[in-house]
Parts: structure tokens; C-alpha cells; sequence
């Protein structure tokens, strides 16, 4: 890791014409965290002194997502140079490197940034550090005129000539420079381009002008890829996802089908889990060890014990807490709930705002009825105790250790420990009565089809 002080500037005011969102471009998720904060997470790993995000007005969003790093608002979209400019007076104070990064690349490694920063400690030390890179398809992107081995220019490709479009070495965008020259330099950009913009890369010009050396850092092109429609979004979620189950699986996981798991950037997973396909992790999942998650099972801000078996089909939202050897079924929703060690609920149930004791077991179709419109409630059942199919569990209610609820109940009074509950109705049976139903049907679609 370089050694030198450095603060980071992040660019993030674009609002994403390309993708036709009202969501500011850098708060669309990959794998479940806003692209902004998979950046920020990279930056804070090199330990900068400093932290400066630019965003655009009406970014109230994006400042909080980007806490607790300072925002600063870039008021008009006049280029990436006036927006860099737009953190000037917040680093004023500061006297080191800066690092520009912009906030939709938020692939870009700790030991890209940290390579770059690195060169302008080389010999003879370049006044200007840009990163560089060979995508497959240069398009759009400006592209670096080397000379003698050096930086000479940055051209944008509005403004390339033939011979320069066809130039295989593009800008990736991150730029490293001295704080005070930067701003001089910024300070002395015009825009005389096609877009009438204020050009970060401009610098790199005016710095050779000045008589000074730039340079480059050539870096994986599928680290920078810039995300500026939702194809681009797509291609870094693939890319993060590919990273992340091969993290998993590195790490002791079973993934039975893993291009069909999707996982987020903070899953946790314990050793000796297996995944079965169709899975989606949401933020927020932990996972310990020797733990089953069946096909088609979504879980989010969930926490399973050793030992746990889950679904097929099992829906495990945020507050879920899942202990040791317990077991959610096929078609089984969790919210907010306890499910205490050994503790079953097998089938076609829906567990909220509850606790269900060691080892209680809950038969299919039951449900507590944890919201009455205005508040939610907690339903509390106790260790061992039997809930039967069908049953409806009114909240607030407590079900006492080894109790049992017949099938098809509905509780709305607590029941102590070892009881029997049930609210059934008594059957009455009448015999013949369905033979002489179907004769009466008989006789009366008989006389219809003569009439």
C-alpha cells in the first residue's frame, strides 16, 4: 500500500440520462448495495485522510448513502473538470495527492487505486497519474496519446480524429495529482470541445505545457468499466456475482447450481452449507454451518444456526432468526420472528412478529395474525408446544410451553402450558343426505334437457 497521504474525490452527481430512472445513477444496487457504496467500501480499505463525494442537487439520497464521507454539490452539469472544481474549497486545508474516482465505476480494485497512486512516487515523478485500460469495444471512451513512453494528451472521442480512435489505450477516468496543482490546472480549463464541457483530462495538457511529466497506469478493463445504462449494470452485476460465488464455494459452500445463486456483497456463509439452485440472498444473511437452503428460496436480513434446513420455496424476511437444527419448510414465510433450536414449521405457514420455543412444532397452514390494520403484534408459543394445521394465532397471544392447539383453531385467548386449546365446531353428520342430494341434482337436469 502506498504510504503517501491522499484524499479521494468521487464524482458522483450524473443523474443517468442513459437509464431512464428518476434513482441517481450511483444508487442503483449491485448485489444489493448502491454502486456508490461498493466504491466508497474499496476507497476506505487504502485509509485516505480524506473523503470528498460531489453530487448534484436534490441528491439528498446519494449524501446519505456516501456518510460519513462529506458532500459537496456540483450546482450545474458543466463536465467531470467543474465538478472536481466543486471540491476544491472542502480540501482546501489539505496538502497531499488526490485521487478523482467517479462513482459509477465501482469495480475499480484497491490495488488499481493504490498502483496509482504509487507511480507518482516513480522517477522522475509525474506531475499527472491516469489510469488506462483496453476495453473490447474503445467506443465512446477518450483515449491516451502516449509519447516517449509518457502521457503526451487525453482525447475525447468526440473530438478524435480517425488516427486517434483508432488507438486501443483508453482513459478509465481516475486521475492522481498534488491537491494545489490540480485546482490550478482545473482553474485554467476551458471548454472549447463539442460538448461545451469543462474536461477533467484537460490537466493532462496544460501540465505538459507547464513542462511537466504525466504518466499512466494501465489496468483490467473489467475493473473499470464505467456503468451508464442498465446493459452496463447488468454486465457489473454478473461480474460481482461471478466474484462472489467463487468466494463462497472457495470457502467451504456448496452452490448445486451456482450461476442460478444470486448473493449480495455482505453474505456470510458458515462451512459445509449447500445451496440448491434458484436461491436469492438479500443484504444482511448470515449463515452458519451444515445449513440446507432448498430450491427457490428467497431470504433477506436472515440469521440461520448450525445445522438449519430451509425449503424448498421458503421466504425468510428481515428480523428472521433461525437457531441450531431448527427446520423451515416448503412454502414457509418468516418475518420478525424467533425460531428457537430444534423448532419445526414445516408447511404452507407464515410465522410473524413471533417466537416459537425449542423444539415446538408447527403444523401446515397456520398463521399468526400478527396485524390488525393499525399495529402489529407479537404471538409468543412456548418449548415443545404442538400448533395444528390450520390454526389462526391472533396476536398479542401466548401459547404456553407444551401446549397443544387442535387443527383448524382459531386462539385469541393465551393458553397455558400444557393445555389443550381448540375452537372447533362440532361436526354433525346426516346420513343419505348426499346420496338424496345427487338424485334430486339428477332429476332436475333431467327434466332441463327435456324442456
Amino acid at each position: 500500500m502506498s504510504e503517501r497521504q491522499f484524499a479521494a474525490i468521487v464524482l458522483a452527481a450524473g443523474i443517468g440520462t442513459r437509464m431512464k430512472s428518476r434513482l441517481p445513477k450511483v444508487m442503483h444496487p449491485i448485489a444489493g448495495r448502491p454502486m456508490i457504496g461498493h466504491l466508497l467500501a474499496t476507497v476506505a480499505t487504502l485509509a485516505p485522510a480524506r473523503v470528498v463525494v460531489v453530487v448534484g442537487p436534490d441528491m439528498a439520497a446519494v449524501s446519505e448513502a456516501a456518510a460519513p464521507a462529506e458532500t459537496v454539490v456540483q450546482d450545474a452539469p458543466l463536465g467531470t473538470g467543474h465538478a472536481v472544481l466543486a471540491a476544491r474549497e472542502a480540501l482546501a486545508d489539505f496538502d497531499g495527492d488526490v485521487v478523482v474516482l467517479f462513482g459509477a465505476d465501482p469495480l475499480i480494485g484497491a490495488a488499481t487505486i493504490d498502483a496509482a497512486l504509487a507511480a507518482r512516487s516513480t522517477t522522475p515523478a509525474p506531475a499527472v497519474v491516469v489510469i488506462g485500460m483496453r476495453p473490447d469495444d474503445p467506443g465512446a471512451y477518450a483515449r491516451l496519446i502516449i509519447d516517449d513512453g509518457g502521457l503526451d494528451r487525453i482525447v475525447e472521442a468526440r473530438d478524435a480524429s480517425d488516427d486517434e480512435l483508432a488507438i486501443p489505450l483508453c482513459n478509465a477516468g481516475t486521475v492522481v495529482a498534488d491537491r494545489a496543482r490540480l485546482f490550478d490546472w482545473l482553474g485554467r480549463v476551458g471548454n472549447d470541445n463539442a460538448k461545451n464541457e469543462y474536461y477533467l483530462t484537460e490537466i493532462v495538457s496544460l501540465a505538459r505545457a507547464d513542462g511537466e511529466p504525466c504518466g499512466y497506469f494501465e489496468a483490467p478493463a473489467k475493473e473499470l468499466i464505467g456503468i451508464d445504462t442498465r446493459e452496463d449494470l447488468a454486465s457489473a452485476e454478473a461480474l460481482v456475482q461471478q466474484n462472489l460465488r467463487a468466494r463462497a464455494m472457495a470457502g467451504g459452500v456448496t452452490l448445486i447450481d451456482p450461476a442460478s445463486v444470486h448473493l449480495s456483497f455482505d453474505t456470510v456463509f458458515g462451512q459445509d452449507v449447500v445451496v440448491e439452485p434458484n436461491v436469492v440472498f438479500g443484504p444482511g444473511v448470515r449463515v452458519g454451518s451444515d445449513v440446507r437452503i432448498g430450491a427457490f428460496s428467497h431470504l433477506g436480513s436472515a440469521q440461520l444456526g448450525d445445522g438449519v434446513t430451509v425449503g424448498p420455496f421458503a421466504r425468510l424476511r428481515q428480523g428472521a432468526e433461525i437457531a441450531a437444527q431448527a427446520r423451515i419448510g416448503n412454502f414457509v414465510e418468516v418475518k420478525n420472528a424467533t425460531i428457537e433450536a430444534g423448532a419445526k414449521v414445516m408447511h404452507l405457514s407464515y410465522i410473524g412478529d413471533a417466537r416459537l420455543g425449542a423444539g415446538a412444532n408447527v403444523g401446515a397452514g397456520t398463521i399468526t395474525c400478527n396485524y390488525d390494520g393499525v399495529k402489529k403484534s407479537h404471538t409468543d408459543i412456548g418449548a415443545g408446544a404442538f400448533i395444528g394445521s390450520n390454526s389462526a394465532l391472533v396476536a398479542p397471544v401466548t401459547i404456553g410451553d407444551g401446549a397443544v392447539v387442535g387443527a383448524g383453531s382459531v386462539i385469541t385467548r393465551d393458553v397455558p402450558g400444557d393445555a389443550l386449546a381448540l375452537t372447533r365446531a362440532p361436526q354433525e353428520t346426516r346420513e343419505d343426505w348426499a346420496k338424496r342430494f345427487h338424485e334430486t341434482r339428477a332429476r332436475a337436469d333431467g327434466k332441463k334437457r327435456k324442456d
